[in-house]
């Protein structure tokens, strides 16, 4: 008789109570000053929904304590948010502001690839990704990554010239749209969109040509593809893969394998999300 894994679903279990405490506790959460660990020359940028307003309030403060205050830090919301929870959004710092997704995407675009990234969820996220620089060096950085001690270091990024733009590795090459790919070459380095840097514009002309020859309907993984083959096409360059995490090899079990002093930041991608909650009291 196999047993339960209990470490797996006490996990999870664990995350989920955390999460619903979290959440009901927000308004008195967005109203405790977080101290910046420092000034950063730099626009954020996070694109984000009101299904993830507890990881994204958790997430900017820790972008704060370990990173430091951006100059801005803009959450591009799909639309669904509340104005209540626009309100608590803002209240974290004086440096958040929120926008709707959609807004000063290039005016040349075929209309097949406008609709997509102006209609798709997901594809939203790519949208404002094109936009990218935006007045100076920005960052990318989904709701759901965690920043620890190492993230101090993230700053020499801003100064390095050895590539336009600078992206997370992923952790599986599954995580993509084949359709997307014209050989095996193309495939190499998966790229994760959940944190990239651009320090100059990128040509985005490669995705749009993909996506246009693309048969059937986009997929989940359809918009992550088409960034992560204008990233390579674009020579960007990843972060330190031993201290910025996309990792799953500690899914069912208990700890948190890729969390501590040693690390910048960890994404929580959606199978290992409830480990996010593993560090609400650190």
């Amino acid at each position: 008789m196999k047993l339960p894994n209990f470490g797996y679903h006490f996990s999870r279990w664990k995350g989920r109570t955390l999460r619903n405490f979290y959440r009901a506790l927000l308004p008195q959460i967005v109203k405790r000053p977080v101290n910046p660990a420092r000034s950063l020359e730099l626009s954020v940028f996070a694109y984000s929904n009101e299904q993830m307003l507890p990881e994204q309030v958790c997430s900017l403060r820790s972008f704060l304590r370990h990173m430091g205050r951006p100059r801005h830090f803009t959450i591009v919301s799909d639309g669904s948010h509340t104005d209540k929870s626009i309100r608590l959004l803002k209240d974290v710092d004086p440096a958040v502001s929120v926008r709707l997704a959609g807004e000063r995407l290039p005016s040349d675009l075929p209309e097949k690839f406008r609709h997509y990234v102006t209609v798709y969820p997901m594809a939203k996220q790519l949208g404002l990704l094109m936009t990218l620089p935006a007045n100076g060096p920005s960052l990318y950085v989904d709701a759901d990554v965690l920043f620890f001690d190492r993230a101090k270091d993230f700053v020499s990024y801003l100064s390095r010239t050895d590539a336009p733009a600078y992206y997370l590795p992923d952790c599986q090459t599954c995580s993509a749209d084949p359709r997307v790919f014209r050989s095996a070459a193309e495939e190499l380095n998966p790229v994760n969109c959940g944190f990239l840097l651009f320090l100059k514009k990128l040509d985005w002309s490669l995705a749009i040509e993909r996506f246009i020859e693309l048969e059937g309907e986009p997929n989940f993984f359809t918009n992550q593809t088409l960034a992560h083959l204008v990233l390579h096409a674009n020579g960007a360059q990843p972060f330190d893969p031993a201290k910025y995490i996309v990792q799953l090899d500690d899914q069912f079990v208990y700890q948190d394998r890729h969390a501590g002093p040693t690390v910048a930041l960890r994404h929580y991608v959606n199978p290992v999300r409830h480990k996010f909650w593993g560090h609400l009291f650190r």
